[in-house]
């Protein structure tokens, strides 16, 4: 991870574990190195990621948002399922990563266990699609352990 070569392989990351164990800081932690290594690199929780959505479908700049999206060698988005997506937000998801598959990279961090993302998404079609995109070539990282937060 830390020669950020998965980057050059257009391999994804994706992040799970408890609440506190450290997802969003290792995520966060790839994303530094990354820009350390001159790839551009974009963060969003999900809240962010659909408000960002609706406003630029609101602007009538959603075909341009989805190209800048492209453009990044990087995506992290934390925090996936701890909100509803509605099917402007799944269906925005799949173009990003249609968009993004075998070209670039994407970091996933979830409290949900990835055999729980399915009947999080709740959409047969569209849960096939998103997966598969995102697990096809994908390193997994589970997080063990008590919360990072909790002084001793």
């Amino acid at each position: 991870m830390s020669d950020c070569s998965f980057i050059e392989r257009a391999q994804n990351v994706i992040i799970t574990g408890a609440t506190g164990s450290g997802k969003s800081f290792l995520a966060c932690a790839i994303g530094n190195q990354a820009c350390l290594h001159a790839y551009r690199t974009l963060y969003f929780n999900m809240t962010r990621f659909t408000e960002q959505l609706s406003l630029a479908k609101l602007q009538g700049t959603y075909i341009k948002w989805l190209n800048q999206l492209k453009k990044a060698d990087l995506i992290i988005l934390d925090d996936f399922g701890l909100q509803q997506l509605d099917q402007n937000a799944k269906l925005a998801l799949l173009q990003m990563l249609e968009d993004r598959y075998d070209y670039k990279s994407t970091v996933i961090v979830s409290q949900l266990p990835i055999e729980h993302w399915h009947s999080f998404i709740n959409e047969p079609t569209i849960a096939d699609a998103i997966l598969d995109r995102i697990l096809a070539k994908c390193f997994n990282f589970d997080l063990k352990g008590k919360s990072l937060r909790i002084k001793i």
